[in-house]
């Protein structure tokens, strides 16, 4: 019997036990796995939106010869194309020379946006010798966590003459960072006896940006005219061109090793970055049997919504017009397809071990994990792949010596949680969950093991080809 996350000839028993990637690896393997985290730290401190992620992408499709694709070419048996959807999300494809009616296509999906704080459309106002920035929340988040700590601006701006803007400020070590205030501990009895919830308020995350006032002009509010006269000098913008702009607050932390072995790495935007980046190295490196598709989506911590997250129908558009230059039946080849939804999931931690279930939880190092359903209490808003799915997936991965594991999202009635899966599935295409394990998600500053990102890789990679 196959011991999953370990190899055959070091199995010595019929049960399923997990082990640290590193005790099984061979020194060359692990070399590749610390050589592959320092690429993808450079990768994940550079982009923090999907807007970043998309451009990057984008320049490294070119450089590996993939080509523009439109709606309406022509294609054949070897061409690699891509397509962006409106500067947020890529769809790369190859087509293969297998039978795509009989084997179906590949496909991994997965997501750019992070939990974060994206500014309101009128955000700018002064207040008792500061200047701030309104902001309205992104994504599912600790509120307190994101106070108290160096924050970076990214985003882009239109002027009223139809300039585009680009902005990134507090990255560089000579930029300025922007702030979120806390409340000292000496005036904070009250608030420390608040539910962790609602210490913090959505309202109370004001990002601070200046306390500068002019000297001349008639302003009542002479830091704000301030900032407004920095903003128009080096943007060329105005307070009203904010309406028009995309503008969102993150940390202004690089990725880091973590601990003496530097075996973890530490960075904003993990979820769901780290497959990301995984998948599209995937389809960059894989052999061309099959047609694989990698799919990198915007709006998923936000329930998948809007033109460019996985329910637009441009996802669905790029297979139905694969299928017609191909001549093969549309219908067909969805329900011949498979699908991984590639989206992190929770590491057992055991500083708060009570709300996992160990047997079923993912162990950091010990590979890339399979999520069988998330959804919540009863498997509610989950997909839940068949057996007969997983068990395809366990003969690739198997049959690659890929390093993986299984989990669930906590105990139940305790853990919930949803991925672009559900919403895959409706196009009749069977779909797994399959992502690396996350301590601290959601957070500012997520962890990862380097051991788990590699197997993500040789997992993703094994399945496309």
């Amino acid at each position: 019997m196959e011991n999953i996350g370990i190899k055959e000839k070091e199995a010595t028993s019929y049960q399923y036990v997990k082990k640290n990637y590193f005790e099984i690896a061979s020194e060359k393997e692990v070399k590749e796995i610390y050589d592959y985290a320092e690429k993808y730290k450079n990768f994940i401190t550079k982009c923090k939106t999907e807007r970043e992620v998309n451009d990057f992408v984008s320049d490294i499709a070119f450089k590996n010869g993939f080509e523009r694709y439109e709606f309406g070419d022509k294609l054949n048996i070897g061409d690699k194309r891509f397509i962006c959807n409106r500067g947020k999300g890529v769809v790369l494809f190859k087509i293969g020379n297998n039978d795509i009616e009989k084997d179906g296509l590949r496909i991994i999906v997965s997501h750019l946006d992070s939990p974060r704080i994206d500014l309101k459309q009128v955000p700018l106002y002064e207040s008792d010798g500061l200047c701030f920035l309104k902001t309205h929340y992104y994504g599912g988040i600790k509120k307190y966590q994101w106070t108290a700590i160096p924050l970076s601006l990214h985003g882009v701006i239109y002027t009223k003459n139809n300039d585009k803007v680009e902005i990134c400020i507090g990255e560089k070590s000579s930029d300025p960072v922007f702030y979120i205030n806390d409340l000292l501990p000496h005036l904070g009895k009250a608030q420390m006896e608040q539910k962790a919830e609602s210490f913090i308020t959505g309202e109370q995350l004001n990002i601070v940006v200046g306390g500068k006032a002019l000297k001349e002009g008639s302003s009542k509010d002479k830091i704000k005219e301030n900032i407004l006269k920095i903003l128009n000098k080096d943007y060329k913008i105005t307070e009203e061109d904010f309406i028009s702009a995309e503008l969102s607050v993150v940390p202004a932390f690089q990725a880091r090793d973590v601990g003496f072995d530097r075996s973890l790495i530490g960075a904003y935007g993990h979820d769901d970055k780290v497959c990301a980046y995984a998948a599209f190295n995937a389809i960059f490196d894989c052999q061309n049997k099959n047609t694989a598709i990698c799919i990198l989506v915007d709006k998923e911590e936000i329930g998948s919504e809007g033109v460019t997250g996985i329910k637009s129908k441009i996802y669905e558009d790029v297979i139905d017009e694969i299928c017609l230059s191909l001549n093969k039946n549309v219908r067909k080849v969805r329900q011949k397809s498979l699908c991984i939804s590639a989206d992190v999931t929770a590491a057992y931690d055991s500083n708060f071990a009570d709300v996992f279930e160990k047997n079923n939880a993912a162990i950091l190092s010990c590979g890339v994990c399979m999520n069988k359903y998330t959804g919540g209490a009863g498997k509610s808003d989950s997909s839940d792949a068949s057996a007969e799915l997983v068990q395809k997936i366990r003969n690739i991965f198997s049959k690659n010596n890929v390093i993986w594991q299984t989990s669930e999202l906590g105990k139940v009635d305790i853990g919930s949680g949803g991925t672009v899966a559900k919403f895959i599935t409706q196009l009749n295409i069977e779909t797994v969950d399959i992502g690396v394990p996350v301590i601290s998600m959601h957070a500012p500053y997520e962890l990862i093991s380097k051991a788990d990102l590699f197997s993500a890789y040789k997992g993703y990679k094994a399945f496309f080809e």
